[in-house]
């Protein structure tokens, strides 16, 4: 009876992990996006803006990703 009031209150202490899941999943979505842009059109980006929006974009997602993977633990 122990065991269970142990892994009840372990559980129950556990935050979501939902925001890091969904973080991860749109930084994985968007590194295979930039990829296949990169592989298909050698050119891209074409200019320096773009350049700089797919560069802050990608640091966005990563900081997100991050700050959902301390806060969630």
């Amino acid at each position: 009876m122990d065991l269970l009031v142990l892994i009840a209150a372990e559980t129950a202490e556990e935050s979501s992990k939902v925001p890091f899941y969904v973080t991860g999943g749109l930084l994985a979505a968007w590194a295979v996006a930039v990829s296949a842009l990169g592989i298909t059109r050698p050119s891209f980006p074409t200019t320096q803006s773009p350049a700089r929006a797919v560069i802050a974009i990608s640091v966005l997602l990563v900081l997100a990703t991050m700050a959902a993977a301390a806060v969630t633990g």
